[in-house]
């Protein structure tokens, strides 16, 4: 009998968990801030982060030192990650204002371009990426990310994670400048 419900249930919670709402560029304007990347990520930046599954387990922590240049066409980031288990990563993201309010994107393992929009104080990044996992292996996840400008110096990351198309987490990180 278990095996008869397993596929249905398991659609079912896969139909539902796709529907969840999500941010959009559209939704209502709660500030007059306007988020610019370039400035916000000009300098020494701080950020604490965890990654949670679909089911709220919360299964990696990090903090995140970044340090951003902008040369007036080009946004260069360098963070260096510091996991809970004393593990560290380096990922260099460079990012290229194409508009008045949009950005291209690229870093290792990013897989073709990342594409991100500002609209006021909120920006939405998607990319897709080879994320490391453990002795040199990777696992490809797509990225929605959404940022939200809180003050001058504090920023809100919420990325949707998702493998094969199916959500399978979510990364939250709070961004302070120095």
């Amino acid at each position: 009998m278990r095996r008869l419900l397993a596929p249905p249930l398991l659609s079912i919670f896969l139909v539902l968990s796709a529907c969840v709402g999500r941010p959009s560029l559209e939704d209502k304007v709660l500030s007059d801030r306007d988020l610019n990347l370039e400035e916000f990520f000009a300098g020494k930046v701080i950020a604490h982060g965890q990654f949670q599954d679909i089911f709220g387990n919360v299964s990696r922590r990090f903090t995140v030192d970044i340090e951003g240049t902008w040369d007036g066409e080009t946004l260069h980031l360098v963070e260096d990650f510091i996991y809970e288990d004393l593990s560290t990563e380096r990922r260099v993201w460079k990012l290229r204002k194409t508009g008045l309010e949009t950005w291209e994107g690229t870093a290792p393992g990013v897989i073709g371009m990342a594409a991100g929009e500002e609209r006021g104080d909120v920006f939405n990044w998607k990319y897709t990426i080879d994320l490391p996992i453990s002795n040199g292996e990777t696992v490809r996840v797509s990225f929605d990310d959404w940022m939200w400008l809180l003050s001058e110096d504090r920023l809100l990351n919420r990325a949707y994670m998702r493998r094969f198309g199916v959500l399978i987490g979510e990364v939250i990180i709070s961004f302070e400048r120095n």
